[in-house]
């Protein structure tokens, strides 16, 4: 895995802690969920990573389709919503603070917005979005996930 790789891998993974809570300490979502939804988010956050993977090298090769493509994908919630029942829903409400699922509704919006810019061949708001993108992983991962990424630190 080279260095962009790992620094992706590094900001997406932790998007299993999903969401940005007001409170300063950190907390470990996933500790909190059933085996069974940690497991989907796990696969969620692996997917989200691979999509991501893609629309970096697809903006640094200008394949404005691409981007577009996984970032809809990412925007569409690949696992979660193909696999997530009613009961798993009430069991990650429950788990996460308002401001985790706040955050993860505009983690997608922003990815819906790549797919705008990509399909218009915007590379400035391409470029502009994907790192807005990667900034919102590190923020979610440092409040959320901070257990499985110490070396993220609470960045408010």
């Amino acid at each position: 895995m080279n260095i962009i790789q790992q620094f992706i891998a590094a900001c997406l993974m932790a998007f299993v802690g999903i969401a940005a809570a007001q409170e300063a300490a950190p907390v470990n979502v996933g500790d909190k969920l059933p085996p069974n939804v940690r497991t989907l988010l796990i696969q969620e956050m692996q997917a989200v990573l691979t999509a991501s993977q893609t629309i970096l090298e697809g903006i640094v090769k200008g394949q404005h389709e691409l981007v577009a493509e996984k970032a809809e994908g990412i925007h569409n919630s690949f696992i979660l919503k193909q696999k997530m029942t009613p009961e798993d829903r009430k069991a990650l409400m429950a788990a996460v603070p308002s401001a985790f699922v706040q955050q993860d509704r505009a983690f997608h919006k922003l990815s819906a917005d790549l797919a705008v810019a990509a399909r218009a061949e915007d590379q400035a708001q391409e470029r502009a979005l994907f790192g807005q993108m990667v900034e919102a992983c590190i923020v979610c991962h440092s409040r959320y996930a901070g257990g499985r990424f110490s070396g993220l630190k609470n960045s408010e």
